[in-house]
């Protein structure tokens, strides 16, 4: 008698997430970084309704959307990492789209691809260096 837990274990614990490009698989990169909505409008494009969309942006500030993440996958064919958003729907199928950089803002704990806006390029600069001999953005005088 085959017992249940080696049953299971020969199912795919693969997700079925495939790069729109070139239909090859996506290999994950990077952790899911939930998305949430801020507003009305949010909700509604989602299929919410009006009335229930209205109360949910009064009783919270940022509502969760179940099902929807930002997250890194590899693609073998690009050779390189991409950002998609991901959408998870029915029987465990996921519809896969670049993306966009306004995105970024309704992702929790996630850090924005092109680095924090507030940062000057300069802190930026000098964050990358490897050493601390980077000192050609200082003029001494003497």
């Amino acid at each position: 008698m085959q017992r249940r837990c080696d049953r299971n274990r020969k199912r795919s614990k693969q997700r079925s997430i495939y790069c729109p490009i070139h239909g090859c698989h996506l290999d994950s990169a990077s952790q899911k970084y939930q998305l949430f909505a801020d507003s009305v409008e949010q909700l509604q494009e989602r299929g919410m309704p009006k009335r229930n969309a209205l109360m949910l942006v009064a009783n919270q500030t940022a509502v969760p959307l179940e099902g929807e993440w930002v997250e890194a996958f590899w693609c073998n064919d690009c050779q390189q990492t991409k950002w998609y958003h991901v959408r998870k729907g029915e029987h465990r199928t996921f519809e896969v789209s670049p993306a966009p950089r306004e995105l970024w803002q309704y992702a929790t704990g996630a850090i924005a691809p092109e680095g924090n806006p507030s940062v000057g390029e300069f802190t930026r600069r000098q964050a990358r260096l490897l050493k601390h001999g980077g000192l050609k953005d200082f003029k001494f005088v003497g």
